[in-house]
């Protein structure tokens, strides 16, 4: 049986602390990058930049955005699914992010608290690594 395949676009956030941006949606267990689905007619740059918004409130011109590839992994929330995400580099600090829309949490992490989370396949699979594999925690 074929998997069905979910696009989304996501964006490794990173602060000058060198840790990276997690979120939980409402009525889940599993801490993701931000990001979401395209609407129609959407760029993948214009859809993270929206998602950053309405998720947790930071602003980001898609033109600002720092593509990273595409990736592809088990979905989190969607047994059978896979996710192939767009995803981008963005930094930002603390202060500039808040739980907003479906997001029921926000953290900021470090990589000593990986094995301790339920992180995402695709976190777990790629992201965290990106967020981790240019810049030294201080």
């Amino acid at each position: 049986m074929t998997s069905r395949r979910i696009h989304v676009s996501a964006a490794v956030i990173t602060d000058a602390a060198g840790r990276a941006l997690v979120v939980r949606k409402r009525g889940t267990a599993m801490f993701m990058q931000p990001g979401g689905k395209p609407e129609p007619g959407e760029s993948a740059a214009e859809a993270l930049s929206r998602e950053l918004h309405e998720e947790i409130g930071l602003v980001v011109e898609p033109g600002a955005l720092q593509p990273l590839g595409s990736f592809e992994s088990d979905a989190a929330n969607e047994p059978g699914h896979r996710v192939i995400a767009e995803v981008f580099r963005v930094d930002a600090e603390p202060e500039a992010v808040s739980a907003r829309a479906e997001i029921a949490e926000v953290r900021w992490i470090t990589p000593r608290e990986v094995a301790s989370m339920p992180l995402a396949p695709l976190s777990l699979d790629f992201l965290l690594a990106l967020a981790w594999a240019d810049r030294p925690l201080r």
